[in-house]
């Protein structure tokens, strides 16, 4: 009995060690139309891990108090650590000239900024990021600007709605600005619950930085209107350079 009794015992071990060993398997989640695009953004999010800083020709097309604005052709430098910006406006021919700066930590957190035209006799002026003058002409802060604060943007919004289960996606191969890129676009045909700021968002992922170099959004479709919405703002980075080296002088201002 006693011999049984050590069996029974040593066998329910061996049991319970290869079900330890073994769990039981589970069940992947369902896959999501967002799986792709959050892969794409996760390695953009990799790759700009590597870059120091970097300048390129920001192209800005915004829609503002209901009319869509001319392209805002802007040269652009950015370092991320400390996060610093630098504008430089080359049109439309009424913003020729002008300059904004920003530098975490400087200025008590506030942007300097040089006017064209009249306003811009008394050279450059330190205003709130957010002062109304600045909102006028503007649908975001300076400190959102960069491909740093886009690609967090997307990784938070699409993780966001992958929860959600409400996105339609379309991927497809694109080139655009010569450069092969990978074309996402998300589309939110329901926005009863107010959880989406626009009903199609665009991004192309440059297919060898990984990066995000253009983002296109777009309202929901009204009656007369495009069947696709019309755009409210578009934002691109061409001629991107990585690491060019800029220092605290490329924001002195």
């Amino acid at each position: 009995m006693h011999r049984i009794a050590r069996f029974g015992i040593a066998g329910l071990l061996t049991v319970l060690s290869a079900a330890g060993a073994n769990p039981p398997a589970v069940a992947p989640a369902p896959a999501s139309p967002l799986d792709q695009p959050l892969r794409l953004a996760t390695a953009a999010n990799q790759g700009f891990q590597g870059i120091r800083d970097y300048s390129c020709l920001f192209i800005k097309k915004e829609r503002l108090h209901g009319k869509l604005q001319p392209d805002n052709l802007i040269e652009m430098k950015v370092r991320n650590q400390p996060f610093s910006v630098y504008l430089h406006w080359l049109a439309p021919k009424n913003f020729e000239g002008q300059q904004a700066c920003y530098v975490a930590g400087r200025n008590q957190n506030m942007m300097r900024v040089h006017s064209t035209g009249i306003l811009g006799i008394a050279g450059f002026v330190t205003l709130d990021t957010r002062d109304p003058r600045v909102m006028e002409n503007s649908r975001h802060t300076i400190t959102e600007a960069g491909i740093g604060h886009l690609i967090t943007r997307l990784l938070q919004s699409w993780e966001m709605e992958r929860r959600l289960g409400k996105t339609q996606v379309r991927l497809a191969d694109y080139t655009y600005n010569r450069i092969p890129c990978t074309r996402v676009e998300t589309i939110h045909p329901d926005n009863s619950s107010r959880q989406f700021t626009s009903y199609r968002t665009v991004v192309y992922f440059d297919k060898t930085s990984h990066l995000p170099i253009r983002i296109e959004k777009y309202d929901w479709p009204r009656a007369g209107g495009p069947v696709e919405g019309e755009l409210l703002e578009s934002y691109s980075y061409i001629n991107l350079r990585t690491n060019v080296g800029l220092g605290d002088n490329a924001f002195n201002y």
